[in-house]
Order: C-alpha cells, then structure tokens, then sequence
C-alpha cells in the first residue's frame, strides 16, 4: 500500500516538501496517546533476542534512524513509535542555518538512492538544547546528537565551533557524534585529515568530561566513504589512540563513476551526497576494513545503503554493533524498521550464534584466522 502511495502522491512531489509532509505525520501520530499506542504495537514489536548493548547503552535491537531525518529533535518518540531502536538528530551546528538554497533534495528511484546538498539546515545548537531540554519522552529511546561545522565558521576556528555544539548539547545526548564527512559544507571534510582530527576529537572530549561529570558520554566520528584505504586506517588507529567510543561508517559519497546509475543523466550530475543503494558496496567494505582494524576495541555502526534486514545483517557479521538507515526509508515507507528487525530475528535464530552479539564481526574473524 506504501508503494502504491509513494508513486501516486510523493513520487510527485518535491522531494523535501514530501518529506515534511510526512514528518508532520509522524510527529502528529506521535502526540495522540491512543494512535501512538496502537502504531507503537503494530510497528514496533520488540524481539527479545535482538537486545542490543552499545558503548554502554542498552537498546531494544541494532538498527536506529541515521542523523539527517530529525535534523532538530522535534520527532524523537515519533521514530520510536515507528520502531527505530535508536534516532541520531542533526546534524546540528553552533550557529543556526538555513543551509543551501533549494533544490537541494533529489530522489534517484530507479537507483533507490537520494542526492542531497541541504548544507546542515538547522535551528542552532542553542534552539535544539533547549527543545532536548524540555522533553518528556514517551519511549524508552537512545537519542545520538550529530554535531558539524557552522558554514560561516572558518576551518580555522571549527574546533571552537564544535566545543560550543559540545557544551550546549551533551549534557542531553546518550550519545555524541562528530561529524567531518558531510560534502556539503566547504572544507569540512579536510578536517577527516588525522592531524586536524586529533585537536578537534580531543577538544569534543574534553568539554563533554567537564560539562557532564556525573556520566560518561560516548563520543563518535562519523567518517565519508571516499576516504582512501590508508586513510580509513589512520582514522581507526586515531579513535583507538584516543579511546573514542565508535565510528560510523559512512556518510554519503561524492562519487558517481562506477557506481553504475541507472536515473537520468541529469539527476545523477546533481552535486551533493549520493545515499542508498549505490553506496552499500564501498561501505561495507570501509566498515570490514575498520573491523579488521580496530577488532573490539572500538564499537562500529554500519550505515550506507540497508535496505533489508539481509544488509543488515552483513553489517553485523562484517563489525558493526549497530546499524543505521535512512534512504531506504523513503522508498520502504512506515513498515520498513518492523521488516528489518523481523528478518534479523529470523537470520539469528538459523545462525550457529547464540546472541547477536557473537555475530558481530564473524566474517572478518574468519578471514583473519
């Protein structure tokens, strides 16, 4: 029924109005105690065999909202109700921001894949500290905050930009993540270079310990698919020299050679992030990498191209503790978090793993042995 919806209604209509369209939803559904109740039960049934711990926080399962979706933290429990284990906001920057100017969202359906440049639109890291501030959650959610680089802030002065987000926001996040690997915002991704990560890290750690004392918050990178393999490498022996808490692995690709598109020439020469599909190769292979890597030392999220609980899975046997999806959810629709969680469920009871926590990074385990 999705599906057909999707081709009659948003199929039709711009990409970033459809998708406030049906946040509006979202967030409405959520505000009214009885549909909330009956939406949670029909989408949101929990597997007990998928509890899942992460640097120290317990979720329902695996599989959470990537940051992009709720860029503001006004739809917390409605993605919960919707069955993510996990929703990661933002990304957030120092500064509010109107992003770039529009059109800046474009479906690739043939490719089920997105094309984005919206430039880390957001209220400001002041605004969202003070709606996580007041919130009175009604599920039980892990809520990561993605934080980035103010656009009009120079490279010069982004760690104090990121210290800002920092200070005002972690008090409130379960999780943080620092974002480098967006190819929208100027310069950005220069900062995935290990001689400006180490500052940058160390200066997010440091104010996070002295703001919140009473607990420890995870810190995380979120790093770009395009990075060559040496790269990745230096990354993960980084985090490890450092005692970050994860990485996740992968934002969106700037590449569009080889990969093979099948949407109109015009699409594809969009610039901004290629999401979905296309990148579920180069992504695995960058989360295998960092697993061969970083072994458990560190907990990895895989993100880039799930579409099913199959990727999902592969995700876990290749390193990741926790996956994470986004594209795929405009094209699967509202049931799309309950598929996923049912087919894992299904893999693990088959699988020679007791929990699924053995099964994280079995394949990589093998090939190494």
């Amino acid at each position: 029924m999705y599906k057909i919806f999707f081709n009659l209604v948003f199929k039709r209509m711009d990409p970033e109005r459809a998708h406030h369209l049906a946040f509006r939803w979202i967030r409405l559904a959520a505000r009214v105690p009885v549909l909330r109740t009956f939406v949670a039960a029909a989408l949101a049934p929990r597997h007990k065999e998928l509890r899942t711990e992460a640097f120290g926080l317990r979720m329902h399962g695996p599989f959470g909202l990537a940051a992009g979706f709720d860029k503001n933290a006004v739809a917390v429990d409605g993605m919960s109700m919707l069955g993510f284990d996990h929703v990661e906001i933002g990304t957030v920057t120092g500064e509010a921001q109107p992003g770039n100017p529009r059109k800046r969202l474009f479906r690739l359906v043939k490719d089920r894949a997105l094309i984005n440049r919206m430039g880390f639109n957001n209220e400001g890291s002041l605004a969202v500290a003070a709606r996580l501030a007041t919130r009175e959650p009604v599920f039980r959610t892990v809520v990561g905050v993605n934080i980035g680089k103010t656009k009009a802030v120079p490279e010069a002065e982004a760690v104090g930009d990121y210290v800002k987000s920092t200070e005002r926001l972690a008090p409130y996040a379960d999780y943080l993540v620092v974002n480098v690997s967006s190819p929208n915002t100027p310069g950005l991704r220069n900062l995935q270079a290990t001689e400006a990560l180490r500052p940058l890290l160390s200066a997010v750690r440091e104010a996070a310990d002295r703001i919140v004392a009473n607990r420890h918050v995870p810190l995380l990178v979120k790093i770009a698919p395009d990075l060559a393999d040496e790269d990745v490498d230096a990354v993960a022996d980084l985090a490890v020299e450092l005692g970050l808490d994860g990485i996740i692995a992968t934002n969106t690709t700037i590449a569009r050679d080889g990969i093979g598109l099948k949407s109109e020439p015009s699409l594809v020469k969009e610039t901004g992030g290629l999401s979905g599909a296309p990148l579920k190769a180069r992504s695995l292979e960058v989360l295998r990498r960092l697993y061969a890597r970083v072994g458990d030392r560190i907990t990895l999220v895989g993100v880039g191209g799930i579409e099913n609980a199959e990727d999902a899975w592969q995700r876990i046997l290749a390193g990741a503790t926790l996956v994470q999806g986004y594209s795929a959810f405009v094209y699967e629709g509202p049931f799309w978090a309950r598929a996923i969680h049912k087919g894992l469920a299904a893999r693990l009871r088959t699988s020679p793993y007791a929990t699924l926590a053995d099964a994280v990074g079995a394949d990589v385990r093998k090939t190494t042995v």
